[in-house]
């Protein structure tokens, strides 16, 4: 399976195009990500996207959003004038979201983009309320806790 969920910023704005026998809509658009390691440049790919979905990226997204992309890479080999052939990787797009919605889903804020390092993401998982502090005082617990435990288990 060819799966990734890759967090991006958006380089260049989104162009729609069409093809040539179906009129079927193309988006395409470059990101950029943070390298692997401390001092790595960031990386840059482009990214596809058809049918209603690039109508979508193209109306709702430009240059400077930082996006969620879950797609398939791919490589593609280049022919250059230089005569030697070059390979790049492209992502063919099958859902995007803004950054911005996962504020609503309780995730920390991201910052922005830092050294080619996103900042202040947060692993915490969405299902998990924000306000976890107990909802009674602490005096208010049940009298059974106060009666002494007569258990003979040493362990």
């Amino acid at each position: 399976m060819n799966n990734c969920i890759l967090m991006a910023e958006i380089v260049e704005a989104p162009q729609l195009r069409y093809t040539a026998d179906n009129q079927t809509p193309i988006a395409e658009f470059v990101v950029k990500f943070p390298g692997l390691r401390e001092g790595d440049a960031p990386g840059q790919m482009k990214a596809i996207g058809w049918g209603n979905l690039a109508q979508e990226i193209q109306e709702r997204y430009q240059a400077g959003d930082r996006v969620l992309l879950e797609g398939r890479l791919g490589m593609n080999t280049l022919e250059r004038p230089e005569g030697f052939k070059e390979k790049r990787v492209e992502m063919t797009v099958q859902r995007v979201s803004p950054i911005g919605d996962l504020q609503a889903m309780a995730i920390a804020e991201p910052t922005p983009m830092a050294e080619g390092k996103f900042a202040g993401s947060s692993s915490s998982p969405a299902s998990v309320p924000s306000a976890a502090a107990p909802s009674a005082p602490a005096a208010a617990k049940p009298a059974a806790a106060e009666t002494p435990d007569y258990d003979d288990i040493p362990f």
